[in-house]
């Protein structure tokens, strides 16, 4: 009796397909609603820091000054809070995650300094 089940579970076996994905050989395919890395369009922000502020674990500082916003990729949780928040729609999830490392990797945007010249040069035009 054991040999049939034992039989009867290694072709059971060969007919399936794996129950692991092939990872290095068939990239992963991300599904709609995967929350995965968070990324800004620096263009957008106005540096209000609604975003810093909803986040439960403090990963993210903007500076209005600097014109700075700095993610740690490493304590944030990718809940998805501070793309929910933002007013200006500039915060997206990615798919996919940050890669594991031996050390935190901190990243910083900073707003082009371009644009606030252009905008500097506009203001002093309007001026009678």
């Amino acid at each position: 009796m054991a040999g049939l089940k034992i039989g009867r579970m290694i072709l059971r076996s060969m007919v399936k397909k794996p129950a692991t994905l092939m990872y290095p050989v068939i990239p992963r395919e991300w599904k709609e609603r995967t929350r995965g890395r968070i990324e800004i369009e620096i263009d957008k922000c106005i540096f209000c820091g609604i975003c810093a502020r909803k986040c439960p674990s403090d990963a993210i500082v903007v500076s209005r000054e600097a014109k700075s916003w700095e993610i740690a990729r490493m304590s944030c949780i990718q809940c998805s809070c501070c793309v929910e928040a933002c007013p200006k729609d500039c915060l997206v999830n990615e798919a996919g995650y940050t890669t594991p490392d031996m050390k935190k990797i901190v990243d910083v945007f900073v707003k082009p300094e371009a644009e606030a010249d252009e905008a500097a040069d506009k203001a002093a035009d309007a001026a009678p």
